[in-house]
């Protein structure tokens, strides 16, 4: 038995029987077992409970042993003045402070089935892909469970979204370029290409957006890869570079992305590139902005290639054999996942009341990811035939299952509430 079971036992009430006894053998009626406080102070406030007659209301606070209240120095903790009962799984010390002040304990140990707290240790000590794994069963997932993820996970997007709205003053278009560089960067060069986005002032990339060369110039100086051009083509984006750095009083800041561990279409001179002809697009914010369909988002992506240079080249000076670098539906599919939605839901979401049931319209029409947890979950039964499911299961994995945070999970609840 852990604290942290325990609490979870008395919020969702899981008990064999109710017919609460103090350690006096009074009896005790619980009118309200409280709110979980998972902040500092008592377990459980608010609560309300009715001894020998008399009702009583405050704070509850709930132990493994009874000692444990000696050992968290709650006599001296002015937060535990108004304890109105003290619960605990099993009564091991008399606490002479609770005595005196004719507060009530609560042993627990014969109300609550031992299969739970049996399993939920299995839970927490097993090494399967998720703790639950021997015992899951995939009618357990509660209806509109992926639903109720991704509203999460985008609630969590759209906080992030509207920090760096605040720091750059309401500037979407900006938010935008910065969090498609980060999404073509990718894992390995994620937060370096958004440094590079954030290094450019956006006024400045509204500019130049219509000539791809100065674009490609700018994005490739300030990765430090024009300093010592190889052929005519380097040249020519040197001098761009040169001329817009003297033009725009740049700083000279250097940015270097990674090329090891990548394959060669993931090189960060293609997808720099690829971000630099996405940018050609009069208007990009409100198309995306505006989109009704999964359709119409890949419109605007499925054009986009590398420029002229790179369909015989991975990098600089070393010449490839001849093929067009444009983006492929699953590179799409990503940067609408993770950039284009996150953004249209926090653009929309103050004005449009049916916003966040678009949003899910639009992961149901995207066809689910595949890697190893998306995987896993299949080999446990679940089905996984659309982004809605896949960026779920994803999420869900992330922030419950790799914690081993079950019991904060809803499938979780109801697995430990069987027999």
């Amino acid at each position: 038995m852990t604290e942290k079971l325990l609490q979870y036992l008395w919020n969702y009430k899981v008990f064999k029987y109710f017919d609460f006894k103090d350690i006096e053998g009074n009896s005790v009626e619980i009118i309200h077992f409280g709110k979980w406080n998972k902040d500092a102070g008592p377990d459980f406030i608010n609560s309300k409970i009715k001894i020998n007659g008399v009702i009583l209301a405050g704070n509850i606070e709930l132990h493994v042993r009874s000692s444990d209240w000696i050992f968290h120095n709650h006599s001296q903790d002015p937060n535990y003045q108004n304890i109105i009962l003290h619960v605990v799984f099993q009564h091991d010390v008399e606490i002479s402070q609770l005595t005196d002040q004719q507060v009530s304990t609560l042993e627990l140990k014969h109300h609550i089935d031992e299969n739970i707290i049996r399993k939920y240790e299995k839970l927490i000590n097993g090494n399967q892909f998720i703790a639950c794994e021997n015992i899951f069963n995939k009618d357990k997932i509660p209806l509109h469970f992926h639903e109720g993820n991704i509203l999460k996970k985008l609630e969590e997007k759209s906080v992030e979204l509207e920090q760096s709205l605040v720091l750059y003053k309401n500037n979407f278009e900006a938010v935008l370029f910065h969090s498609l560089a980060y999404s073509f960067g990718l894992k390995v060069n994620a937060h370096i290409f958004r440094q590079i986005a954030e290094s450019i002032d956006y006024s400045i990339i509204n500019k130049i957006r219509q000539n791809p060369l100065q674009l490609e110039a700018l994005l490739f100086g300030i990765s430090g890869w024009l300093a010592t051009p190889e052929d005519g083509q380097m040249k020519i984006w040197k001098r761009e570079f040169d001329f817009l750095k003297l033009k725009f009083k740049l700083p000279d800041l250097v940015f270097h992305p990674k090329f090891l561990r990548l394959r060669p279409p993931n090189f960060p001179t293609i997808r720099l590139s690829q971000l630099a002809d996405l940018y050609q697009h009069q208007n990009l914010f409100s198309k995306i902005m505006d989109a009704e369909s999964t359709e119409e988002l890949y419109d605007l992506f499925k054009s986009v290639k590398a420029s002229e240079y790179w369909d015989c080249h991975f990098n600089f000076g070393t010449i490839s054999k001849v093929h067009p670098k444009t983006l492929s539906k699953d590179f799409i599919d990503l940067i609408i996942l993770n950039t284009i939605l996150p953004l249209k839901y926090t653009y929309h979401k103050y004005h449009q009341e049916e916003t966040a049931d678009k949003i899910l319209e639009f992961y149901q029409n995207i066809t689910a990811e595949k890697n190893s947890v998306i995987q896993n979950w299949k080999n446990l039964g679940v089905l996984v035939k659309t982004a809605l499911e896949s960026q779920s299961l994803i999420y869900h994995y992330k922030n419950s299952c790799d914690g081993k945070n079950c019991l904060t999970c809803s499938i979780g609840f109801k697995l430990l509430k069987e027999s």
